[in-house]
């Protein structure tokens, strides 16, 4: 019987090696090639190495997984290729668009939605989804400039999860781009702003821009053509349609006429930092190439967005980048939307490597100017003479604590034991410790000696694919099993 993610791992640490030359060996699953993980337990010199899904940590979604030794049978690969067949889109780009001017055309009452199937079906299919439910009233011009209206966000927060920016942050995104003189964006896992970009160049209240979407999203085809959307992975640096989607996209990387170009994405929240830092490096040394940029050190200008509980992991990646204090609310998220306060605010925020002082933060939405950091804080993130810094990261003002000699959130006290700060009820001495690599308590895995140096190793506390939830299930399986036995 062959194994899955789930059988891998009973303790120890996962960790997943970037090798871009080797995505063309890889085995591949729905979503692409796949990725190579390594399995590491305590004192173990070298650990077993695995591929899994690159997009999908749950393995209900997405349940690929193989030995990186392991010999795979004839029999096995073509159900391999026949599964990966069977989950590709009912049509082609070049079909989807097809059908989309078909169904403009389309006298208003003679257009459906399928909602069950997320497609927009013409006369002749009608009979085919009589049992589903079908949004058949006010699928108007209007609406179908929208998608994102019209879709059903996908809602895993582990793979594909889609948060759609509310109104207020898209404009400000633009507008500040605007203003530094952009006029091409790289949307990537942002398909609101998009969408927005098209109806302000249809409005003609600003100057236009033109965009290109990568997104995983198939159901995008029905409304884009192809010179506007790319069905894109963003962990593992994959166009589905190949040379086809990768000539779009190359081209539109160019800045020609002196169109500055600038990438703008928001990733999944559960994802991996590392492979997403990856692939963006990889369209980043694509626009260099391309634009004939020879400052080795210039990167193409981004904008990442995530929680701030990611800066480290992203600084390390992208050592230019700094973190803004803006905060980014959604329209369809259960919590981070614009208005709350305290700890039930967004802890969502803007990653880049534009300089921060250039990008002017909205005074009436509680944002000012500190002149000595130069750059734009939220009004409760006070200057700290000591830190010589605005210290906060969730918008509350933080105070300092001369044992840590740093900042720390407010809720939180010195503890003399533990030598550091932390909430008032953590568990004493409990401080997890150690390296999976060795064993060692006296260093991470990050900094072991015994580590790999001739490859890029990279460790990531969400673990690997369909990981997280199968730990989980075993610490609560271990506990029940202590509470029988007392």
């Amino acid at each position: 019987m062959s194994k899955t993610v789930d059988d891998v791992v009973e303790s120890g640490g996962i960790e997943v090696i970037i090798q871009n030359e080797s995505e063309k060996t890889a085995p591949r699953c729905p979503h692409g090639p796949a990725l190579l993980f390594e399995k590491t337990g305590h004192g173990e010199e070298n650990g077993r190495r695995f591929y899994a899904c690159s997009a999908c940590r749950d393995r209900k979604d997405c349940n690929f997984f193989q030995w990186a030794d392991e010999k795979i049978s004839e029999a096995r690969m073509l159900a391999r290729e026949e599964q990966n067949r069977s989950k590709k889109p009912l049509f082609t780009h070049q079909q989807y668009c097809s059908r989309f001017l078909e169904f403009a055309s389309l006298p208003l009452e003679q257009r459906r939605f399928c909602v069950d199937c997320q497609l927009l079906i013409l006369p002749g299919e009608w009979t085919n989804h009589t049992k589903h439910k079908a949004l058949s009233e006010d699928v108007t011009v209007q609406r179908l400039k929208k998608p994102s209206l019209l879709l059903s966000p996908l809602d895993n927060k582990k793979s594909n999860a889609q948060y759609l920016f509310a109104e207020r942050s898209c404009h400000f995104l633009l507008d500040t781009l605007c203003t530094l003189g952009f006029r091409k964006l790289l949307c990537v896992g942002t398909p609101r702003l998009h969408e927005v970009i098209k109806m302000r160049n249809l409005e003609g209240k600003s100057p236009v821009m033109r965009s290109l979407l990568l997104d995983i999203d198939h159901r995008y085809c029905q409304f884009y053509g192809q010179d506007e959307f790319c069905r894109y992975n963003m962990f593992n640096h994959h166009f589905f349609d190949d040379e086809e989607a990768v000539k779009f996209f190359q081209g539109f990387l160019l800045e020609e006429g002196g169109e500055k170009l600038v990438m703008i994405t928001d990733p999944p929240f559960g994802g991996l930092v590392k492979p997403l830092a990856n692939s963006f490096s990889q369209i980043s040394m694509t626009w260099k190439h391309l634009n004939k940029v020879s400052d080795a050190s210039a990167e193409m200008p981004m904008i990442w967005i995530f929680p701030y509980f990611f800066e480290s992991r992203i600084l390390e990646c992208f050592p230019s980048f700094s973190m803004l204090d803006y905060q980014v609310d959604y329209d369809n998220h259960p919590l981070y939307k614009h208005g709350k306060t305290g700890r039930k605010q967004s802890p969502v925020r803007l990653f880049t490597n534009l300089s921060p002082k250039d990008i002017i933060l909205p005074e009436a939405e509680g944002y000012r100017f500190c002149s000595i950091c130069e750059r734009c804080v939220s009004a409760g993130n006070k200057h700290c003479p000591k830190c010589d810094t605005c210290p906060s990261k969730d918008g509350r003002e933080w105070r300092h604590c001369d044992e840590c000699e740093r900042c720390v959130k407010p809720s939180w006290r010195h503890c003399s034991s533990c030598g550091r700060c932390a909430l008032p009820d953590h568990p004493c001495g409990q401080r997890q410790t150690g390296c999976f690599k060795c064993g060692s308590q006296k260093h991470k895995l990050r900094g072991c000696p015994k580590k790999h140096n001739k490859r890029m190793l990279v460790s990531d506390d969400h673990g690997a694919p369909g990981l997280s939830k199968h730990k989980a299930g075993k610490s609560r399986a271990k506990n029940k099993r202590k509470r029988r036995a007392t």
